[in-house]
């Protein structure tokens, strides 16, 4: 036990290192991704037509300033649960054989890639607080309120479970690499449904009953409708908790198909040479 925490502290201390070397670049990366922050404003300002005779007071539920704090949430929400490059970081491992180095040294695959990703989110968001510290404060008049305590805790319990859950996600896409060499296609294809049902593009409730009847039982949602919708008070206590042991659940069954694709990817694969 105190062998496994001490090797993860040491991969995640390196992987901070690793970031750090170079943080010009990473701290520019990062902030540039802020800039379409003001597009999209101005985009959902067209959108209801803000400032003009024909301006829409609400659509589908969402004010003006709601859909905006809504925006403003998913994009938190985003920052948490996506994982650029884990997926194709993997299925390029099992390509050009690195993926060895798991099998022959007593290092835990899915451990290190989760250590090296939870030392990658550490960095962005030391870089990443302050900007979004600004945008929100500049953009305070689009929000109603603080909530209660309850709520805040369920947000930041929805945060985390959705890093979880959508590392498990994109780590059980790479892994099908030991299948399927090049998984590209299928990587293109998750992300376009994840921008989608995940409610980054739009809020969740927009969509027709027949289909978000049916995008309430898969994971996508968690990603960022869900923390958007606590804050923006979208749902009771009993919901909220209701929602995170569904969460729970989907995180429980993605490890477990995790563990299961990697055993058994691990059985059919070969590597020869040095």
């Amino acid at each position: 036990m105190i062998g496994t925490v001490r090797v993860n502290w040491i991969i995640l201390k390196t992987c901070i290192e690793e970031r750090f070397v170079y943080r010009a670049d990473f701290a520019f990366a990062t902030l540039v991704r802020f800039l379409p922050i003001v597009t999209n404003i101005f985009l959902w300002g067209a959108i209801y037509a803000v400032g003009t005779e024909s301006a829409h007071g609400e659509m589908n539920g969402y004010t003006y300033n709601e859909m905006v704090a809504y925006y403003l949430l998913a994009m938190v929400g985003r920052a948490f649960s996506s994982m650029p490059g884990l997926a194709s970081g993997v299925a390029r491992d099992v390509r050009d054989g690195t993926v060895k180095k798991y099998l022959t040294q007593p290092i835990d695959m899915l451990g290190y890639l989760f250590w090296h990703r939870v030392a990658h989110k550490l960095v962005y968001y030391c870089v990443a607080t302050g900007p979004f510290v600004l945008v929100f404060y500049l953009c305070r008049n689009y929000f109603p309120g603080w909530p209660d305590s309850w709520t805040i805790a369920a947000w930041i319990a929805s945060l985390i479970m959705g890093f979880l859950a959508g590392f498990l996600i994109e780590s059980l896409i790479g892994l099908i690499s030991f299948w399927f060499l090049e998984v590209s296609s299928l990587l293109f294809i998750y992300m376009m449904i994840n921008y989608f049902l995940s409610g980054h593009m739009i809020p969740l409730d927009w969509l027709p009953d027949e289909i978000n009847n049916v995008v309430q039982y898969l994971p996508f949602k968690f990603l960022a409708y869900f923390p958007a919708a606590i804050m923006l008070g979208k749902y009771t206590h009993a919901e909220m908790a209701h929602e995170l042991l569904i969460e729970l659940a989907w995180i429980v069954a993605l490890l477990a198909l995790n563990r299961i694709a990697f055993a058994r990817g691990v059985r059919r694969y070969g590597a020869f040479g040095g």
